[in-house]
């Protein structure tokens, strides 16, 4: 994935036992096409060496304001000024209170406070004790730094070096990077709440049967961490899948078509954007049975009866904030064959202003896909690409449309 192609990163380490994400971090921000600069603090120095950092980086680590390799002698000055973003990762409660103070006794925080705000921004991974997280100084100096605009990562709760739980750890390595890309992509939908559903349905027959489908869900999960990057709020209504929901969505478990529907009714109100990804079973066992159903020996199966499933996009398109325009509705069709044909029946029976078509057997669980647009004026080709970078085009192409007031395809 080239998601930081062309950009140039500070990594600065300050003192602490998680200077060992540090390593993985630098290898991912690299992984995703950035360049890294890695600057030390001596503190960081007792956890890691300069050396691993080089090694990943396959740059000269700098830890001294002093440090002759510049030709001026001011690698506080050169260094930020080459920099698309500062990356504290681990960054202590002491740093964080030196850059809240203006402090600059070493290179790390000479180079923060000399850096152009308005084209370099600051951006902080706290890693520390859960008591030092929580204690009023550090949260004072955290609303402080926000407001100085520092861009503050939350943290992780978990087990601490030191033996205690709670929050405070560094986030891990792909997390920030996630964190890192999302800050570069264009806030497109800021102030939209974007409301998805991803992934397949289960309808129980018994116990331990039901009937599903193969969708894995990464269509919807890649579009609800598009969305977040883009600065919508996102809620993300999911069946049952193992997927890690992206960092800062709201994600809700369901399983069967009636729980989806329920769920969707009681978050489609504060929505803006509504996009029915999920694979919802068009219908399900009349009765489920309370006990496994067993072969008897006789040859004889079951006879199972079928009541249609809510339809639970037709469903929203009806409602009158989506008639108004309030609630802009997206619907997916996974078909298996005469994709244009199909999706065109759908789009007119779902009465939605956007449907999105794929092959489903092409995609079921795969990292890439191939999406159609298709609405009242035409249809638009997205291609085959990785489902996060579709996700992108397709959360754009929505945010273009809520732009515009009326959306209209040329093709």
């Amino acid at each position: 994935m080239n998601e930081l192609a062309g950009k140039h990163i500070v990594l600065g380490l300050t003192g602490g036992i998680a200077c060992y994400k540090a390593a993985e971090l630098c290898r991912a921000l690299i992984k995703a096409d950035a360049t890294v600069q890695v600057v030390m603090t001596a503190a960081a120095e007792q956890f890691i060496t300069a050396v691993t950092l080089q090694a990943l980086s396959n740059r000269p680590v700098y830890d001294s304001q002093w440090d002759s390799r510049e030709p001026n002698n001011m690698p506080h000055i050169n260094l930020s000024r080459e920099a698309d973003a500062i990356l504290i990762a681990p960054c202590s409660a002491d740093f964080m209170a030196k850059l809240l103070h203006g402090r600059a006794d070493d290179l790390l925080s000479l180079m923060c406070l000399a850096r152009p705000l308005e084209k370099v921004p600051l951006l902080i991974a706290p890693a520390m004790n859960r008591e030092m997280w929580s204690h009023p100084a550090t949260q004072r100096n955290l609303i402080q730094l926000q407001a100085d605009g520092a861009t503050v990562f939350g943290v992780g709760h978990g087990d601490q070096a030191c033996g205690e739980t709670g929050d405070g750890r560094m986030l891990e390595a792909q997390e920030l990077l996630e964190e890192v890309v999302a800050f570069f992509q264009p806030k497109i939908l800021l102030g939209q709440h974007v409301l998805i559903t991803a992934g397949p349905t289960y309808e129980a027959i018994d116990p331990v049967r039901g009937i599903t489908n193969r969708s894995s869900g990464k269509m919807g999960f890649a579009l609800a961490r598009a969305a977040r990057e883009a600065g919508a709020e996102v809620t993300l209504v999911a069946g049952p899948v193992s997927l890690a929901e992206p960092r800062g969505v709201r994600r809700f478990d369901v399983r069967s078509a009636l729980e989806m529907a329920q769920a969707v009714e009681g978050a489609v109100p504060a929505a803006t954007v509504f996009i029915a990804t999920a694979a919802v079973a068009d219908w399900r066992p009349a009765l489920a049975a309370d006990k496994k159903m067993k072969k008897d020996g006789s040859g004889r199966v079951p006879e199972l009866s079928f009541v249609e499933n809510p339809d639970i996009l037709a469903g929203v398109a009806k409602s009158p904030r989506a008639r108004s325009r309030q609630l802009y509705c997206v619907g997916f069709a996974a078909e298996s064959h005469d994709l244009l044909t199909n999706a065109q029946e759908k789009l007119l029976r779902k009465d939605v202003p956007l449907l999105v078509a794929n092959i489903g057997p092409e995609t079921f669980g795969r990292d890439d896909n191939a999406l159609l647009l298709v609405d009242a004026h035409g249809t638009q080709d997205l291609g085959r690409d990785s489902k996060i970078n579709l996700a992108r085009k397709l959360i754009a192409e929505i945010a273009s449309r809520l732009k515009a007031g009326e959306p209209k395809n040329e093709n």
